[in-house]
């Protein structure tokens, strides 16, 4: 058992919003590598489940006011998938939540194995903090990029006025 009360490997509790009419994918769409993704995701899922959910950037006007507690930090960290009943995943296991619409999805449930949610998150995040660098000039052909480029980070910022 985790210190949670949860069987180690066992799904966490996700957080909950304002249930949507279907599920929604919220992603980054200001990020090139981003968009390529979630047409990867829509073609992974295949049609006839893509048109159950809506892929919106999260940068889209109301995209966050429609979902309180789903803030454009958790966006920046993950792709966030609200469901229908107002559940949030957040990054790999919102990935897992939408490989399970396929027909060996079950399979995608090998997430929830000790160790392997961990090394899944892991890689996730490694992807999610590097994405603008790894979309390389394709991804950011239209300037989108600049515009996380241009923001220093928290520790950034801090560094900067340590003095020297």
């Amino acid at each position: 058992m985790a210190s949670s009360g949860r069987p180690t490997g066992a799904p966490m509790k996700p957080r909950t919003t304002t249930p949507p009419d279907r599920d929604v994918l919220l992603y980054d769409g200001h990020c090139g590598f981003c968009r390529r993704s979630v047409e990867r995701v829509r073609l992974l899922i295949g049609p006839a489940a893509a048109v159950a959910i809506e892929f919106r950037s999260f940068h889209d006007e109301g995209a966050l006011a429609a979902f309180p507690g789903v803030t454009a930090e958790h966006c920046e960290r993950a792709m966030q998938l609200v469901r229908a009943d107002g559940r949030v995943f957040s990054g790999a296991e919102a990935f897992v939540q939408l490989l399970r619409r396929r027909a060996l999805g079950k399979l995608a449930l090998a997430y929830y194995a000790p160790g392997l949610r961990q090394l899944a998150d892991l890689v996730y995040d490694v992807i999610a903090k590097n994405r603008l660098r790894i979309g390389g000039s394709a991804a950011c052909a239209d300037g989108s990029c600049a515009v996380h480029a241009a923001e220093p980070s928290a520790e950034a910022r801090h560094t900067d006025r340590i003095p020297r």
